[in-house]
């Protein structure tokens, strides 16, 4: 039979010195999201006011459960979306109980319907009371918008929400995700003046001046352009059912400048 060593005489020796093994730091990740830069925020708000529809999920007040549902939406004076809709609908229901919602906006197109932009914003719903000055504004956008929605708008069950985005995560395409805040899509100081609808007004009539604008920023869809919206960052042109948002490259300072700016793209006034 082997000798056993007594324990103080057995091999305890170990390597004088051991690998060592740094661990990742937050440094060697890889960087799931980019920095909100300008261009990430012109894309985002090009997406959400540039939207005819967008897909709305409420919490259902029944079951406590996420309920989704598609709706037509516009902007208001200061970008932030607004929806017309009946009180007799499940997500109507959902906001009025419980005013956190989502919007996700963006349209696929050829091929992997993942690769193109989106953007899913958290927002605060608030109705909008009837007979008051909001009203007759926010009303008047969204009908420039969506004209068939004159056949609904004034029932008695329907009403408007202004959806205010709290915070909003965008998708430009694989590897250019960001996350913005919500006044990132809020137009700061917007025109409320009477000389701001009156421009809203005027453009109606501006036919020939829509149709060339889109022409001259080489739209490859639509027909019959006019121009739908207008706010001091950006214009609504709308093409049958294709609708385009174009943003400035700065807020307009007035209404005239608007005009000047239309101007120098159509040479029409």
């Amino acid at each position: 039979m082997a000798e056993q060593l007594p324990a103080e005489e057995a091999n305890t020796e170990r390597p004088e010195t051991e690998a060592i093994v740094d661990k990742p730091t937050d440094a060697d990740k890889p960087k799931v999201l980019r920095d909100t830069d300008d261009e990430a925020r012109r894309l985002a708000r090009t997406l959400v006011r540039g939207a005819r529809y967008m897909a709305l999920a409420v919490i259902d007040p029944e079951t406590g459960f996420p309920s989704v549902s598609r709706t037509l939406t516009g902007t208001d004076i200061d970008g932030v979306p607004v929806i017309l809709v009946s009180g007799l609908s499940g997500h109507t229901k959902g906001l009025v109980a419980d005013p956190r919602c989502s919007l996700l906006a963006g349209e696929p197109g050829k091929g992997d319907p993942l690769a193109h932009p989106r953007i899913t914003l958290q927002c605060l719903a608030e109705s909008v009371a009837r007979d008051t000055p909001e009203h007759a504004r926010i009303r008047s956008r969204f009908l420039d918008r969506h004209p068939k929605a004159a056949l609904y708008a004034d029932f008695g069950d329907f009403r408007f929400f202004r959806i205010t985005p709290q915070a909003a995560s965008l998708n430009g395409g694989f590897g250019r995700a960001y996350m913005l805040n919500g006044a990132d899509l809020i137009i700061p100081e917007p025109g409320i003046t009477s000389d701001w609808f009156e421009l809203q007004e005027n453009l109606k009539n501006m036919t020939a001046a829509a149709e060339a604008f889109a022409a001259n920023i080489r739209t490859e869809n639509g027909k019959n352009w006019r121009f739908g919206g207008v706010d001091r960052a950006g214009i609504d042109l709308i093409g049958g059912d294709f609708q385009l948002r174009h943003e400035f490259d700065q807020l307009a300072g007035s209404p005239a400048a608007v005009l000047d700016y239309i101007f120098a793209i159509t040479k029409i006034r």
